[in-house]
Order: C-alpha cells, then structure tokens, then sequence
C-alpha cells in the first residue's frame, strides 16, 4: 500500500521516457477510465506511475472492466475509491459524479474499446466511464485515447468513422501500436505501453502549465 506514496528521482526512475519532468503532474487531479479489455493490466503500470510522480489519480471502471482486473488493485495503486458503477455513489452529493469530472485537470481512457469509442462518438452516458467523459468540459480539460482492440476491429468503416468524429470533438489519442493481441493474431490495435501513456500525460500536463 506505500507504492502510490514512493517519489522516484528520475524519468528513468519511472519508467516514462527520457526528458519527461516529473513534476508536470505533481499535484494534478488525473481521471484514469478503464473499459473491459485485454490491455487493462497495462493500465495498472499508468496509475501506479502517476501516483509516484505526486499525481491525485481516480480511477473509474466499466462492469466488463472489473472482469479483467479487481478494482481493488487500482484503489490500492492509487489510493483512491474506484468508480464502478453509476449507481453506487463515493460522494453522496455528487449522485451524477459531476464534480469528479469538473474537478479533472486531465482525462485519461485506457484501454478505450471499440465499443467505447462508438458511445463516446454517438454522445452515449449510460456507464461510469461515459458518464464522467461526457461530464467533462473539453475546452477546459483534455481528454485522451488510448484505443485498444484487434485489427479487424480497428480496421473496420465504423471504428475509422468514430475516430474521425471524436477528433473533431476535440478529443485526443494516442496509439495504438502493432503488435501481439490477445486473438493470438499481429497487427494494428495494440493499446500504447504504459510508459508510452504516461509520458504523453507527463507532456500534455507540462504543456497547460
């Protein structure tokens, strides 16, 4: 349980690429979003990073999520409840968790499904995850991507038309990479490493001040 309280000296201490300032997001409230996918053990590693550079990490969770990782491993990574449902309330005023989502200096969604992608496009809020992004005011606070999923599913018409939607909403991505997949097949899909995400997180905060 000390992980999240254990500042490392360096960029390479962390494991984010070189040249990344620690400090970027020392003291930043930072929204991890994991929805149900093979790749959500890599978002571990995120969270873990991100608490050790001082950031204030919360973490919310699809119910397919919490299939692939217990949530209980992210709230003992960031110390924080996890977020897991929309009708399970951590702030009993916040019933609609308007105030986690305004209260975000960065948005993170990793892994980000097909499926999500398709509902954050279509302006869909019925779980956690899509609950809090919609909530949140772009202008203000960066939302970023990290897509994840197989080739054939990345390849498809409606995932390319989705993505092209989001980025005119002013959402951010990152990834995905080529590589090894979960269907024992190699190709485009594979969400970003986590030192990848990190680093970019590390910029996009350095970058707002």
């Amino acid at each position: 349980m000390s992980e999240p309280n254990s500042k490392p000296a360096s960029s390479a201490a962390a494991g984010v690429p070189g040249g990344v300032d620690l400090r970027a997001v020392n003291g930043k409230k930072v929204l991890v979003c994991i929805c149900g996918g093979i790749a959500a053990y890599k978002t571990a590693t995120v969270v873990s990073r991100l608490a050790q550079a001082g950031a204030e990490v919360t973490v919310a969770m699809t119910e397919a999520a919490t299939k692939f990782v217990a949530p209980l491993t992210f709230q003992a990574l960031s110390g924080r409840a996890v977020y897991t449902s929309t009708w399970e309330h951590i702030e009993s005023q916040d019933p609609q968790h308007i105030a986690l989502a305004s209260r975000a200096d960065i948005a993170v969604v990793a892994p980000c499904t097909m499926d999500c992608l398709a509902r954050l496009a279509t302006g869909r809020a019925d779980d956690v995850v899509t609950l809090i992004v919609s909530a949140i005011d772009r202008s203000k606070t960066p939302v970023l991507l990290a897509p994840s999923m197989n080739a054939v599913m990345w390849d498809q018409p409606a995932t390319q038309r989705n993505i092209e939607t989001l980025r005119g909403d002013g959402f951010e991505f990152i990834g995905p990479g080529d590589g090894w997949q979960a269907c024992r097949t190699v190709g485009a899909g594979r969400m970003s490493e986590a030192e990848e995400i990190v680093g970019r997180v590390m910029g996009m905060c350095a970058g707002r001040g």
